[in-house]
């Protein structure tokens, strides 16, 4: 296990490193798909965890995040994408290309499982890498430890089929391009708390590991 002082050093060059080349504040771009299932759900989760992130860690970002499809133009501006639903997922092969030159060329993708998008989301990205498979992380991976310390891993916000959560990372050359966080629902934890009804722990934990995601997707990021 790395030490928490290493963790700590990590983050602080991360911040003094984003800071002193991001133009804009930190915010994320949600894809849009077709295919039926809901992309646009989840709609507080980013006010509330851009909060989170200016008063915890001291970061600037937007009120809420942005959201396009892959095709859009203006997709390639934003170094972190996020997907989420509870049904199906269906790329076109203009978007297949896309995502990967998006995700090769520097961006992150962090996938949430609102419970009902696993097998549509892993058919779809198997078409964007054929040749890569997820691996699921050590407890000892920083992103569980970035910030906030979960050194088993990632908390369980919500039940859904029951059992543990699983959090998952795509690696291309070496580098994470995308982490799949499975049989939790984060996003959900992270809404207004009269939506879901979670315990305060619950949405606490949700939010902190947010921000664990979302700082070391910053990591990930090339430097210029």
């Amino acid at each position: 296990m790395v030490s928490a002082r290493r963790f700590a050093l990590l983050f602080c060059l991360l911040l003094c490193a984003f800071s002193a080349r991001a133009q804009d504040p930190l915010t994320v771009v949600r894809i849009k798909y077709s295919g039926g299932g809901d992309w646009y759900g989840n709609r507080t989760t980013f006010v509330n965890l851009f909060r989170q992130i200016r008063q915890a860690v001291g970061l600037e970002t937007t009120k809420k995040e942005v959201a396009h499809r892959i095709t859009d133009q203006d997709f390639f501006k934003y170094p972190i994408a996020y997907i989420a639903g509870h049904g199906n997922i269906k790329f076109s092969e203009e978007e297949v290309s896309r995502l990967r030159r998006y995700l090769t060329s520097g961006g992150f993708l962090w996938a949430d499982d609102d419970y009902g998008m696993d097998p549509a989301f892993r058919r779809e990205m198997k078409k964007v890498f054929p040749d890569l498979d997820w691996v699921e992380l050590p407890f000892s991976h920083p992103i569980y430890h970035i910030f906030y310390q979960f050194p088993n891993g990632l908390p369980k916000i919500h039940k859904h089929a029951g059992g543990p959560p699983h959090g998952y990372g795509l690696f291309y050359q070496g580098r994470m391009v995308a982490f799949y966080s499975f049989n939790t629902d984060i996003s959900d934890g992270c809404e207004d708390p009269e939506i879901h009804g979670d315990p305060p722990e619950k949405r606490k934990q949700a939010l902190q590991m947010g921000t664990n995601i979302l700082l070391w997707a910053l990591l990930q990021y090339p430097s210029e």
